[in-house]
Order: structure tokens, then sequence, then C-alpha cells
């Protein structure tokens, strides 16, 4: 909508780069472009504003197929202005000098007009068509349809309106009939989603079979391995004893050969020592008898009363230490009468 603002009885316009204004006065047409700016008079200015920018028109409308099915159709067209000044001639583009509104809805009226050009069409090719080939190629066939039909509508060039594309969203069936046909598709997922699981177990079978074998064919390879550990142990351990018993043996001749050298040398010695201990006890007993018979002839040559001093006093050595004599009256009674009747004899 183009701006107008109000000064002392003019208006000025200004207008917009897509929008296309025409300006007649007294039946002359004096402003005539997009995006203009000018002043004029409410009184006598009539005003026209043709959008010239691509407007997209969503539509849905619904079809019968050849089989009696209901489908919903939803298209989008993309149309512009081409020719402002004949779409002012042949719809109402003209605005308030006033408020800049459009007085009409020329929009609208381009709205309908595709709308039912394009519907026109869509059931033209739908109502030739099944339901299940319309769901598959139903889309591009209505759009190629809509986009000849449109191309070849003489009242659009005749209007000043050129069609720039065609879009069809969607064909869809009613829901209950959409769930119908769903159903044979799902079931056919589902199988093959369980072919796919049943495929997927087998495997995973044979997997695990082929795991189990390398397994067992593991632990036999370790069983095999383990009885040829204990047979070359027990080789080992032979060996190991006959090496023992080899060492045993030839450390017991050693020890052998060094207990009858120890012997000899220690019988070697003993005969030494034991004609060491003769000579020596042969000397000591000619020494023992030479002092004997030395002693003897001494004492035969000392009278008797040395004798008995010697006696005493050899006596006297080998008494026992007395430190103190306890005399009782008994003794001394048998003393004393000992002593008396020496006297008296």
């Amino acid at each position: 909508m183009a701006d107008i603002t109000r000064r002392l009885g003019w208006r000025h316009l200004r207008g917009a780069p897509t929008a296309h204004i025409r300006h007649h006065r007294g039946g002359k047409l004096l402003h005539d472009g997009p995006g203009l700016s000018f002043w004029y008079r409410a009184l006598t200015a009539a005003l026209s504003e043709v959008p010239v920018d691509d407007r997209e028109l969503a539509m849905t409308f619904h079809a019968r197929t050849s089989d009696f099915q209901d489908v919903a159709v939803q298209a989008t067209v993309t149309y512009r202005i081409s020719d402002p000044a004949l779409a002012s001639t042949r719809l109402d583009f003209s605005v308030d000098p006033d408020t800049g509104a459009w007085r009409g809805t020329p929009l609208e009226q381009l709205g309908t007009l595709l709308t039912e050009t394009a519907q026109q069409h869509a059931l033209d090719v739908l109502s030739r068509t099944p339901l299940s080939a319309a769901l598959v190629d139903g889309v591009t066939a209505v759009r190629e349809r809509i986009s000849q039909g449109l191309a070849g509508e003489p009242r659009l060039p005749a209007t000043g309106i050129e069609v720039v594309a065609v879009r069809v969203v969607a064909l869809r069936p009613e829901p209950e009939v959409e769930r119908a046909l769903r159903t044979p598709a799902r079931e056919e997922i589902q199988q093959e989603a369980d072919r796919a699981t049943y495929e997927r177990r087998a495997v995973a079978v044979e997997r695990e079979r082929a795991i189990a074998e390398n397994e067992l064919a593991s632990q036999i390879e370790l069983a095999r391995r383990e009885e040829q550990l204990v047979d070359q142990r027990g080789t080992n351990a032979r060996r190991e004893a006959e090496e023992h018993a080899a060492a045993d043996a030839v450390r017991a001749e050693a020890e052998a050969a060094r207990t009858v050298r120890l012997a000899e040398a220690e019988a070697k010695r003993s005969v030494r020592l034991a004609r060491a201990e003769a000579e020596g006890a042969r000397e000591v007993g000619e020494a023992r008898a030479q002092a004997q018979a030395a002693w003897l002839r001494v004492h035969a040559e000392v009278d008797v009363a040395t004798l008995h001093a010697l006696t005493g006093t050899r006596l006297a050595e080998n008494l026992p230490r007395i430190d103190s004599v306890t005399l009782s009256p008994d003794v001394l009674t048998g003393l004393l009468a000992r002593l008396g009747a020496r006297e008296q004899a």
C-alpha cells in the first residue's frame, strides 16, 4: 500500500519499488511507473497501484480418482503481474486517494482465477488415474498438467498475469485409506526386518559356533602342549636326577678317597704318636725307676729317727688344714687315761 501524506489540501504519494503506480487526471495519464513519488489533489486524481513482485498462492483442494477415492492436493503457484497497465484495465486496482487502500479485492480475484484454473486441470488428470498410480506418480503428473494448463490459459495473458512456477507439495488420500494402504508396506517392511533379524541371528549363531570351535581347538592345542610340557618336564627331571646321581657318585668317590687318605694319614700319625708316647713312657719309666732307686738309696743310708721325722713331715704335708680342734670331755678323759697307763708301764 502506498504511503500518502496530507499537506494543505494536497496529497503526496510515495510508492514502493514493487508497486506500479498509475495516476490519471481528467482522463489523462500523468504518472506511470514503479516507485513513484508525486503531489496530487484528491478531488481530481484517479490512482491505481498494481503489485509487480512475485507472489505465492497456496491452494488446497480435493479431487476424486478413477476408482472413486478422495485425495487432497496441496499446491503452490508463483505468479507476477507482467503488464500492470493491462491488469489495471481488467481488474480493479484503484486506491483511495486519501488512505491509499484498495477499493476492491484484486488479489483475491486473481487467487480465485488461478485456483479454479489449476483445480480444473488437476481434477482432469486425477479423474483418469487410479489411487495407487496417483500416490506414486500423481505429484509429477499433476504439477506438469497444472503448469501446461496455466501456460495455455488465454485469460491469464489477457489479464497481464505471468505464472512463474508451480509446485505440488502433497497428494494425500483419506486417513482410513492411507492407513489401509500403509498396511501391506508395513507388513513387507516388518517381514524384511524379521528376515534381517533371523539372518542376523543365524550369522550370530554361526559366529558363536566358529568361536566355540576355535576355543575347543585352542583347548585341544593347549592340552597337547601341556602334555608335551609334562613329558619335557619329566625328561628334564630324569636328566637332572641322573646328573645329580652322577654328581653324587663322583662326590661320594671323592669323599671316600679323601676319607681313605685322611684315615691313612691319621693312622700314620697315630702310629707315630703311639711310638712317641711309648718312647716317652719308656723314658719316663726309666727316669722314675732311676729316681726311685736313688730315693731308696738315700733312705737306706739315713737312720730310723730321720725317717720317722720325714714321715711325720710328709704326713703333715698331706693332712687337710685344721682351723680349730674341739676336745670333748670323753675324748680328753680317754686320752689322759692312756697317757697315765703308759707312764705306769
